[in-house]
């Protein structure tokens, strides 16, 4: 008797292991995708995974579906390790019904997150599934809410990421963007509220479901993905180092590692980065790659809005969130999607006790029609709110140009950074040189014979006098000027004072960031 149940049960299991069947998991290989189950296999360590409700079935009865039930109903869950580490994850299974949510289907995500919440460990979602199913209806509707209220109760308290390996549609793509992070498969994955088919019905629009959806869009120019990759192993990939930077809830500091390089061991040739030329570009990831341990910096957004770069990286072991302007790209100006980019960043790393390391080169905020009516203002005061609202540790390196409005809200003195460095090219002011000698000097040059010969002549005065970090540190708005050989060996000492920094703030619900 005993052996015939324990047929049954291994009978039962290998067919929840075939999901949708045989037939539409070699369409989904023939597609170049993985199957949910395949994915699992190559993200987490080997045999660390332990399914959860692998039998679940659909309660549907409509429109025949009482005859077409499968085991697992649409979603693989469980929980195990990525190098060592626990996360609880579930994986969207194609090959039933398109991977479509539906009531059982919803129910299972949400056991799962529920678990990760109450164990204090990440979430993963591998997403790949076709929206509601519709056979369900509203049932499938009430699902999605209950995932995206537990994805809103769970940020800041444990990271979420999500995975998008194949189509991603409807209401299917809020859960994602509520996440923390976001990653999508170049060529197979797509994420959209409306397809091709029904802009083109509504609007007329001709656009092609990578045009609409595509990784590259996502990555480049709406800025919902954080990460594009190659193959779905380059995500896995991406998956396994961003773990590697943070911790697993929001009551851990991220983990420290020994990465062997001495903190006061520095490529000097970072002396020579800033170039002589005041208005000559530079890319502010070289910086951060000459300075961090091992030259590893781990960029996230690295296609979006790169006028500043945001991502991790490590000093004397210790993992910190990068930000920075990049002159490099649009001279290093902010811009709406600039500011959105680094606000969530910021807000992230303050959520999970990751210390925030600014570097700053900044002309202003990009001028123009196009950015007042886009509303920079409402954008850009997400920065200084980000900044202003954060209790990590927060070092600040001024490289070159901090001028204006964009010198406070990236992370200066006054709103709320520990420690300010500056380098002897950093230039300080309200606004740059020319532009300050035409409001101060206008009567003077227009009274002048040469008046070329006299604004250069004043432009020079001006940049001797207050476009230089001598100024702010006389007044101890800058904590240090520094050698760029220096700024390591400084950073590393500085997180280690700050390892017991403690703020207390006005207690309140929540504060109302401007969005």
């Amino acid at each position: 008797m005993a052996k015939d149940k324990f047929e049954e049960l291994t009978n039962l299991r290998e067919q929840a292991k075939l999901g949708g069947g045989e037939d539409r998991i070699k369409i989904e290989h023939e597609k170049g995708r993985l199957t949910a189950r395949e994915r699992l296999d190559r993200l987490l360590d080997p045999g660390s995974f332990v399914e959860i409700d692998e039998f679940v079935v659909h309660r549907e009865t409509s429109f025949g579906m009482a005859e077409k039930q499968i085991l697992g109903d649409g979603v693989v869950t469980g929980f195990g390790t990525v190098n060592g580490r626990k996360i609880f994850i579930f994986s969207q299974d194609f090959t039933v019904w398109g991977g479509s949510l539906a009531e059982m289907y919803g129910e299972k995500i949400v056991k799962i997150m529920e678990l990760a919440m109450e164990a204090g460990a990440p979430l993963i979602g591998l997403n790949a599934g076709a929206g509601a199913r519709v056979q369900e209806g509203i049932k499938s509707l009430v699902s999605y809410c209950k995932i995206f209220r537990l994805n809103t109760l769970a940020s800041g308290v444990i990271p979420q990421i999500s995975a998008i390996m194949g189509p991603c549609a409807g209401g299917a793509v809020y859960s994602p963007a509520v996440t923390d992070f976001t990653l999508m498969v170049k060529d197979i994955a797509h994420m959209f509220i409306t397809g091709p088919d029904v802009i083109k019905t509504v609007t007329g629009e001709e656009v092609t479901f990578e045009e609409l959806g595509g990784a590259m869009t996502h990555s480049s120019i709406s800025g919902v993905s954080h990460f594009a990759s190659e193959d779905e192993d380059e995500c896995f990939d991406q998956i396994k180092t961003l773990l590697s930077y943070i911790p697993q809830n929001n009551l851990e500091d991220p983990p420290r590692i020994d990465t062997g390089h001495a903190p006061d061991e520095v490529d000097e040739s970072i002396d020579e980065l800033i170039p002589n030329d005041p208005n000559k570009p530079y890319d502010m990831r070289d910086v951060v790659r000459k300075l961090a341990d091992n030259g590893e910096f781990f960029e996230v957004h690295s296609l979006w809005a790169q006028n500043m770069i945001v991502g991790f990286a490590r000093f004397d072991g210790r993992s910190v969130g990068i930000v920075g302007n990049n002159p490099a790209h649009l001279a290093g100006t902010i811009d709406i999607n600039a500011s959105d980019k680094c606000a969530r960043f910021v807000r992230f790393c303050d959520a999970f006790n990751i210390p925030i390391i600014t570097f700053m080169d900044v002309p202003g905020y990009l001028p123009g029609t196009a950015q007042e009516y886009g509303g920079i203002i409402r954008h850009g005061a997400k920065i200084l709110y980000a900044f202003a609202e954060a209790t990590v540790p927060m070092i600040t390196i001024i490289t070159r140009k901090g001028y204006g409005g964009a010198f406070d809200v990236m992370a200066s003195r006054h709103i709320g950074a520990d420690l300010v460095y500056a380098w002897p090219t950093a230039e300080i002011a309200v606004m740059g040189p020319d532009g300050a000698i035409n409001i101060i000097f206008r009567k003077e040059i227009a009274r002048a014979k040469d008046k070329e010969k006299k604004r250069a002549q004043l432009v020079k005065e001006y940049r001797g006098k207050f476009a230089n970090p001598y100024v702010a540190a006389g007044l101890g708005y800058v904590d240090k000027v520094i050698f760029p050989r220096e700024t390591r060996s400084l950073i590393c000492k500085g997180l280690d004072m700050l390892e017991s920094k403690r703020q207390n703030r006005p207690p309140k619900k929540h504060g109302n960031i401007p969005l």
